[in-house]
């Protein structure tokens, strides 16, 4: 009679099969995790520009009704600036090529002169109630919103864009606020 003998042997490691199975889990999640990164930062780019623009807009509002003159927001490359409507949309030829400043301040009017620089790489059209067409701001080039002192505003349609990845937001005529937002990440 012969009787088997049973050996219980450990392994002594892992099969090639574990180790390739486990660094292609490890590969799709670091991939998975890098994209959200990288949209995350877009989106984040994006809504900072949005939130800062709608910023401008409630105080540009809010500016007209307390001092009774109108007020805007100017759209210029780059740069968004709160200002007395009086001074909106005046380009001087010699600083075309120069870095856009701060406008001077209006006397008696503490500090209500603001500007948002726009993050690197960031590009704002806008398009007015009245029409199907998007204005840029390209070099140059000026436009204007403007905010009444009983309140009211044209209402208006902001696109930020940042590499394919893009923000549309619609303002209310009533409060200057965002009315309508859509944002697409790619």
């Amino acid at each position: 009679m012969t009787s088997a003998v049973r050996t219980n042997k450990p392994s002594q490691g892992f099969t090639l099969i574990e180790i390739v199975m486990v660094m292609a889990i490890a590969a799709v999640v670091m991939a998975g995790a890098i994209s959200l990164i990288v949209f995350s930062s877009d989106e984040r780019g994006l809504r900072n520009a949005s939130g800062e623009i709608e910023l401008l807009a409630k105080r540009a509002r809010t500016i007209a009704i307390l001092h009774q003159i109108p007020y805007a927001l100017e759209f210029r490359e780059g740069v968004v600036r709160l200002l007395p409507f009086a001074q909106a949309g005046i380009v001087d030829k010699k600083s075309l090529g120069k870095k856009q400043l701060a406008p001077e301040p209006v006397p008696g009017d503490p500090g209500e002169n603001r500007q948002y620089n726009l993050a690197s790489g960031v590009t704002l059209t806008i398009r007015h109630w009245n029409s199907d067409k998007w204005l840029g701001t390209a070099k140059g080039s000026v436009q204007v919103w403007r905010f009444d002192p009983d309140g009211l505003c044209e209402p208006l349609s902001v696109h930020l864009a940042l590499g394919r990845s893009w923000a549309e937001d619609t303002f209310h005529p009533l409060t200057a606020t965002i009315s309508d937002s859509q944002i697409e990440l790619r």
